[in-house]
């Protein structure tokens, strides 16, 4: 009977510390996205900007702003 008991007890222990605790569940997270950000400066701006300055060059020609001088009397 002694042994009964005492193999009843030990499996009771056994098994309760074969449970302690519960399940462990791994959850893995999602790798980190890399986001770049757009630079300030638009790249489609720049053949407008090239294209108004040429406008600009041809429209105000390369003429010079000083006044023609007046011919002198001779004399």
């Amino acid at each position: 009977m002694k042994k009964l008991v005492a193999a009843i007890t030990a499996l009771s222990l056994g098994a309760s510390a074969a449970f302690a605790g519960g399940p462990v569940v791994v959850v893995e997270e999602p790798a980190p996205e890399v986001v770049q950000q757009q630079s300030s400066s638009s790249v489609g701006a720049l053949p407008i900007l090239i294209g108004l300055v040429l406008l600009c060059a041809v429209a105000c020609g390369g003429g010079s702003d000083d006044p023609e001088p007046e011919p002198q009397p001779a004399g």
